[in-house]
């Protein structure tokens, strides 16, 4: 009966023992792509715990966790360009926490860094570099515009973030500007086929110039030889071979008086 009871005691003694030990959970598991930020008795430390299962002493020791991995965030960004121009920027960055330091941004900011300093950081960012360009040049420029950008959140987010990407999704105008652009460029394509039209119509008067001259200076040829007696002479032995060859040989049985005979005049 003892042994029973000592068996049900052990029991009991394991169960108690268990269900302390969950309560109290002296054990922390640091995830990947965490870091652990100890605290006794809400005071944080300078220990950091890097990934793994840690001890902390139940009671006095509480243990945060937080992320060091890369993260993305998408926002969109209200500025002025120097033309005074509203433009709405749809924007993207990549970045992470330094692991060395996030007992210290954990201190000074809490969990919620992103909404009281990255957001902000970008959107301060986004207005200073928007405000040295004309809203034509953000377009032009783009791509110095994203470089500008990034290095001036490097500068902001440098103490306790690293910035590993930055784009610009998209620039977007208020709905006057986008008219006046596309107006702008109707009369631009409107003026380059008039200009394409006038030098059409000047290649196409210089061409009729020069077939006309070609022809004027062909008819001059043509009267000068015309006028030529070698070239009357050249004629009229080309009619009389003309005839040679068509004849058959026999002579004319009959002449009409004063009719030219067909014979080359071999006299001249």
């Amino acid at each position: 009966m003892n042994e029973k009871l000592k068996g049900i005691k052990w029991i009991l003694f394991v169960v108690i023992g268990f269900i302390i030990i969950s309560i109290i959970n002296p054990f922390v598991l640091v995830g990947a792509g965490q870091r652990g930020i100890v605290m006794n008795f809400g005071a944080v430390q300078d220990k950091i715990m890097n990934e793994g299962i840690h001890f902390r002493i139940p009671i006095v020791q509480r243990v945060e966790k937080i992320n060091v991995q890369t993260t993305k965030m998408e926002v969109k960004a209200m500025a002025y360009s120097k033309d005074i121009q509203t433009v709405e920027s749809q924007l993207a960055l990549n970045y992470h926490l330094k692991a060395d330091v996030a007992n210290k941004l954990w201190q000074e900011v809490g969990a919620d860094y992103e909404s009281r300093i990255v957001d902000p950081s970008i959107q301060e960012s986004v207005k200073a570099v928007t405000a040295k360009f004309t809203a034509q040049e953000l377009i032009e420029q783009r791509a110095k515009v994203k470089d500008e950008i990034k290095n001036e959140l490097f500068n902001r987010l440098s103490k306790y973030f690293v910035v590993d990407e930055f784009s610009i999704i998209d620039f977007s105008f208020s709905d006057e500007y986008e008219k006046a652009v596309e107006a702008k460029q109707v009369a631009q394509q409107s003026a380059l086929k008039a200009e394409n039209d006038l030098q059409r119509i000047k290649t196409e008067a210089a061409q009729r110039i020069a077939q006309a001259k070609a022809e004027a200076e062909a008819i001059k040829l043509q009267s000068d030889a015309a006028n030529n007696d070698k070239y009357v002479n050249l004629k009229a032995l080309e009619v009389q071979k003309s005839a040679v060859e068509k004849w058959n040989g026999v002579l004319p049985t009959q002449m009409i008086p004063n009719a030219t005979l067909p014979f080359i005049n071999l006299a001249k």
